[in-house]
Parts: structure tokens; C-alpha cells; sequence
């Protein structure tokens, strides 16, 4: 029998369009800023650019209240939403008939760099007492590609925007320094021009970053270290899984994920679990497989690296604005510590690989 009680009707959604304009317009021109940084300073990548130009708008007096207040939501909505397309656009870069070039014994060296990079860098993390997700983005940007591979990892495990700005921040600052350091250790480490390509390749954070630094000991280094770095590039797609792996079969006691907080908040009931493989994974693994046809015609390639830069660095700008420099401060000894660390690890176990491959 009904009891004649009418629950209150629960207001609707504003618009999305208006809630997140100003954001995507503010991404879009730090995205513009950023190309015009890289076309006066070629050494500077334009995702790189893109990031601190972000980190500058959310400190600069003028745009500080903007971007925390209005901004916001389009800001975080690039973080998110454009980071997925620029990673499965990141799929048509791969091709599996490079990948299968490169011999068993490439492939063993870069899945040791990468396990041994991840773990150990998750493990110190935690040792440090980094807070939130940290040291597992950390780990996971040092070992597959740099800001990509923590906006795919962060998407999939809800991480705070804090923290995901935090890691990308650590990241392209130690990426950054490696196209200055690396190639002056090219000679004395008696490193040939393919040695020191596959080196850079195993080695350092984001696809751009391993082409300025490799590119300093030629083509042949070149071609080396590009193929070596989509080979670890790769290996995003199992690493992301096996963390949506192990969100689901866990609950973190005193968190939920991002997707479960947002339905909570809207109160749509209890929260969900992860799925097992995200659909922008499974769309950056059809990407590599569609590249790999040789169907596609290298002018619709090159697009889609033009669209992939011009998604990652929207989405690198929207990370950026989302550092908070005081708080970053806070933990910044500790953060840095876990970068020096995580760096010397990567480096060094590469390192012995190649020379092993000799």
C-alpha cells in the first residue's frame, strides 16, 4: 500500500557544457602557449612546456582564482578524458613487427627494467611515507612513459588529483634532466652510438624526451632507442591491467576509487569496482594491432601524432594547473628523494643490460 510520501526530487545536473568551458578553453590555450614555447625553443618539448605552464597559471595572481574556481571542472576533465585519447592514439605509434625486431634478449633486458624500476620504486616509496597513490605512480612513470603511463595507471585506480600532479610534476623534471645529463655519459660509460641508444631508450620517462636525448649520438642511436622505448611503451597496457587486477579484488580501507567517490557524492548507491581491463587499455591495444595491418597510410599516422601531442599536452596543462607548490613543498624531500632513487635504479639496471647484451 502506498503511504502516500513523495520523496523530494533531486536537483538536476547542471549542464556540462557551461560547468566545463572555461576549463577546456584555458586548456586549449595553455596548449597553444606550449606550442609556441617549442617553436622558440625547440629543446624544450611541447608536453613538458605544456606541464609547467600549467603548474605557472595555477600560481600567477591573475589566474590563480580562475583556475581553482571556474576552471576547475574543464581543467579536471582534460586530466582525465583527453589523457585516455592521447593513449590510445599513443597505440598507433606501435608497431609489432619493430617490437618483434628487436630479439629476445632486447626483450628480457627492457622487462627486467621495467619490473625492477616498478618495484623498487614502489617499495621506497612507501618506505619514505609518501602519501596517497605517490609511490605507486611514481613507479609507474619511471618504468613504462613518464606523465602517460601515471594518467592511464591514476584513471584507472581513482587517484587525487594531488597526487597525480605531484608525480607528473616529479617525472618531467627528471626526464627533463636527462636529455642534459645523459648524453654526457655517453663516452665515458664506453657506450657505442646502439649501446647508448638502447640505453636512453631503457631509460628515460617520455617517448619525446628519449628522441632529444638519443639524438645527440646519431641516427643509428636514434632508431635504437625509439624502438627500445616502444617496447617498454607496450608493456602499459598488462601494467594497467594488473592494477585494475588488484583494485578489484581489494578494497582500501578508508578510500574509494574516484568513479566510486563521484557516485557516492551524486548518491547513486554503493561503490563500483574497477574493471579488469579499462576501455581506453583495451583501445590502445586495437590501436597497436590496427597499426600494425600496415593498412594505414603514413599521412593518417602523422595526424594522429599531431592529435596524440595536442590531447597529451591539453591533458598535461590540466594536470599542472592542478600543483599545489605549498603542498608539494611539504613532501618535496622525500619526493625528490624517491625520484634521485627511482632514477639511479632505471638507469643503472638498463645500464648493466646492455652491457650484458654485448
Amino acid at each position: 500500500m502506498a503511504l502516500g510520501l513523495r520523496l523530494p526530487a533531486r536537483p538536476a545536473a547542471p549542464p556540462l557544457l557551461p560547468r566545463t568551458g572555461p576549463g577546456l578553453l584555458l586548456a586549449c590555450l595553455g596548449t597553444a602557449a606550449a606550442w609556441g614555447v617549442h617553436a622558440s625553443l625547440p629543446a624544450v618539448p611541447r608536453l613538458t612546456a605544456a606541464v609547467v605552464l600549467g603548474v605557472a597559471a595555477a600560481h600567477l595572481p591573475g589566474l590563480r582564482q580562475v583556475v581553482r574556481g571556474p576552471a576547475r571542472p574543464g581543467l579536471s576533465l582534460a586530466g582525465r578524458r583527453l589523457m585516455r585519447a592521447g593513449i590510445v592514439l599513443l597505440g598507433l605509434a606501435l608497431g609489432l613487427d619493430d617490437l618483434l625486431g628487436l630479439g629476445w634478449a632486447t626483450v628480457a633486458m627492457v622487462l627486467a627494467v621495467v619490473a625492477a624500476t616498478f618495484a623498487g620504486t614502489l617499495w621506497l616509496g612507501r618506505r619514505l611515507g609518501l602519501p596517497g597513490d605517490q609511490p605507486l605512480l611514481v613507479a609507474t612513470g619511471y618504468s613504462i612513459c613518464g606523465a602517460s603511463a601515471i594518467g592511464a595507471v591514476a584513471e584507472t585506480a581513482g587517484s587525487d588529483e594531488e597526487d597525480v600532479a605531484a608525480s607528473v610534476a616529479l617525472v618531467t623534471l627528471c626526464g627533463t634532466l636527462a636529455i642534459a645529463v645523459l648524453p654526457l655519459l655517453h663516452h665515458p660509460l664506453g657506450l657505442d652510438a646502439p649501446g647508448f641508444g638502447r640505453w636512453v631508450g631503457a631509460s628515460v620517462h617520455d617517448v619525446g624526451q628519449v628522441v632529444a636525448t638519443a639524438q645527440t649520438a646519431g641516427p643509428v642511436a636514434l632508431r635504437e632507442a625509439v624502438v627500445v622505448k616502444l617496447m617498454r611503451v607496450l608493456l602499459l597496457a598488462p601494467l594497467v591491467a594488473g592494477v585494475a587486477f588488484a583494485l578489484a579484488r581489494r578494497v582500501r580501507p578508508g578510500r574509494a576509487d574516484g568513479r566510486a567517490a563521484a557516485s557516492a557524492a551524486a548518491g547513486t548507491g554503493a561503490a563500483r569496482r574497477p574493471a579488469p581491463v579499462p576501455l581506453f587499455v583495451l583501445g590502445f591495444l586495437l590501436a597497436v594491432g590496427l597499426r600494425s595491418t600496415g593498412l594505414l597510410p603514413q599521412h593518417a599516422l602523422d595526424l594522429a601524432q599531431d592529435g596524440r601531442e595536442l590531447l597529451l599536452a591539453a591533458a598535461l596543462f590540466g594536470l599542472g594547473s592542478a600543483v599545489d607548490l605549498p603542498s608539494l613543498a611539504r613532501t618535496g624531500g622525500r619526493i625528490a628523494l624517491l625520484g634521485l632513487g627511482s632514477w639511479a635504479v632505471v638507469a643503472g639496471v638498463s645500464y648493466i643490460g646492455v652491457l650484458l647484451m654485448r
